[in-house]
C-alpha cells in the first residue's frame, strides 16, 4: 500500500472462519474505494488467519496482524488502530456486515462537517444466516452527551476522525468486553458533534457463540464501571449517583420423564 488511504477500517477476529470472509468481503466492496481494512487475529485456533492472509495476497488495501495468544477484542481493536493510518476510523465485527454505501455516506458527513468528531448510523440485526429480524433496539434512542451515560446508541456503525480517537485515549483494555463503549463515552466528551445518519447500513449478527450474549454478568459489572468513571470525569459524582437494575427471567417448565417423552 503506497498511498495512504483517507479510511481505515478494522476487524478484530477470534475463530470466526464461519464469518470472517462475509465480514471483510462487505468492507472491501464498498462503493468508497479509499480504505484500508486491518484484520487483527487475535490468537484463532481455526482457519480466521488463513483466510485473512488469503484476501491480502489478494487486494493490498489489506493488512493482516495477528497473535498467537489469545488477549480480548479490546486488545485487538487498540493493535489496529494503532497501525491505521487513515484520517477517518471505524470497526466491522468479524461476524457482522457493512452496507455497501456506509462509508461513502458517512465519509461525506465528517468531509462536508468539520466540527464532526463521529458519525454513525442505524443497524439490523440478522441471524446467523444473513436473515434480517429486525432493527436494532438502540435505533430508537437519539443521541446526547448525557443519554450515552446509560444507553449505547452509538452501536453500530460509527466512523470518527483519527484526532477524537487519539484525544480521548484510545481504547482502554480495563474494558475489554465493553471497549468500544467505554471509548464512545470519552469521545463524546471531546467531539465538538456527533451525526446520526438514519440509515440501516450496518447488520449485527445474533448467534450462539456471540461474545456478548456468552458474558452477560461481565458486561453488567464493566458497564457499571465505565459510567461510573465518566460520571467522575464530568463532575457529576457528587451530585449523581449510579443505580444498576438487574431484570432477571425466571421460567417455570414442568418435567418431563423418560418414559412419558417416549
Amino acid at each position: 500500500m503506497n498511498t495512504t488511504p483517507k479510511v481505515s477500517i478494522v476487524i478484530p477476529a477470534y475463530n470466526r472462519e464461519r464469518y470472517i470472509g462475509m465480514a471483510v468481503r462487505s468492507v472491501l466492496d464498498q462503493t468508497y474505494r479509499d480504505l484500508e481494512c486491518i484484520i487483527i487475529d487475535d490468537g484463532s485456533t481455526d482457519a480466521t488467519l488463513e483466510i485473512a492472509e488469503q484476501f491480502a495476497r489478494e487486494d493490498d488495501r489489506v493488512l493482516v496482524l495477528s497473535d498467537p495468544v489469545n488477549r480480548g477484542a479490546a486488545w485487538a481493536l487498540k493493535t489496529g488502530f494503532e497501525a491505521a493510518r487513515g484520517e477517518y476510523l471505524g470497526q466491522v465485527d468479524s461476524d457482522d456486515l457493512l452496507e455497501g454505501s456506509a462509508l461513502e455516506k458517512t465519509v461525506v458527513v465528517l468531509e462536508s462537517s468539520p466540527d464532526c468528531g463521529l458519525v454513525y448510523t442505524y443497524y439490523q440485526d440478522i441471524d446467523e444466516y444473513g436473515a434480517i429480524l429486525s432493527p436494532g433496539w438502540r435505533c430508537s434512542y437519539e443521541y446526547s452527551p448525557w443519554l450515552i451515560l446509560s444507553v449505547f446508541m452509538l452501536f453500530h456503525f460509527r466512523l470518527f476522525r483519527k484526532s477524537v480517537y487519539e484525544q480521548a485515549g484510545g481504547i482502554d483494555t480495563d474494558f475489554n468486553l465493553i471497549e468500544d463503549y467505554e471509548l464512545c463515552m470519552r469521545m463524546s466528551e471531546v467531539a465538538k458533534n456527533i451525526v446520526n445518519i438514519p440509515e440501516f447500513l450496518y447488520f449485527y449478527r445474533n448467534h450462539s457463540s456471540n461474545v456478548h450474549a456468552n458474558n452477560r454478568l461481565a458486561i453488567v459489572e464493566l458497564t457499571r464501571a465505565a459510567i461510573e468513571s465518566a460520571l467522575v470525569r464530568r463532575g457529576l459524582s457528587e451530585t449523581h449517583w449510579l443505580d444498576v437494575r438487574y431484570n432477571p427471567q425466571y421460567l417455570i417448565k414442568e418435567k418431563i420423564s423418560l418414559t412419558e417423552a417416549n
